[in-house]
């Protein structure tokens, strides 16, 4: 089992639309492409209010690929993403990390 953790910095005000955005069009696609969501959060104390921070969990990275391959050129998404942004980019950057369980963690 591998995690993803993913945070998306966004621009000032908009972390409505991006949480918007993962309401009505991004968690349906992640379903249909397979990814296997942990959990979603926002920031109450720290760095950044504006931050969305997300869980993937994956059997290989071969399939995290191959899940985010179909994902980023699925039509869907692109109109999706398209349609989010006519007021603006929502994310000024984004980071992943992909987190391998020791031998001693409970969860593995």
């Amino acid at each position: 089992m591998l995690l993803e953790i993913c945070v998306y910095h966004c621009l000032p005000g908009r972390l409505p639309a991006l949480l918007n955005r993962f309401r009505t069009a991004t968690l349906g696609l992640f379903e249909k492409h397979g990814f296997k969501p942990v959990g979603f959060f926002t920031t109450k104390i720290g760095a950044s209010a504006q931050d969305l921070t997300y869980l993937l969990s994956w059997d290989s990275l071969e399939e995290r690929d191959r899940c985010w391959g179909a994902f980023h050129t699925d039509p869907d998404w692109i109109a999706a993403r398209t349609a989010s942004e006519q007021d603006g980019w929502i994310v000024a950057n984004a980071s992943n990390q992909i987190l391998a369980p020791t031998d001693f963690s409970p969860l593995r």
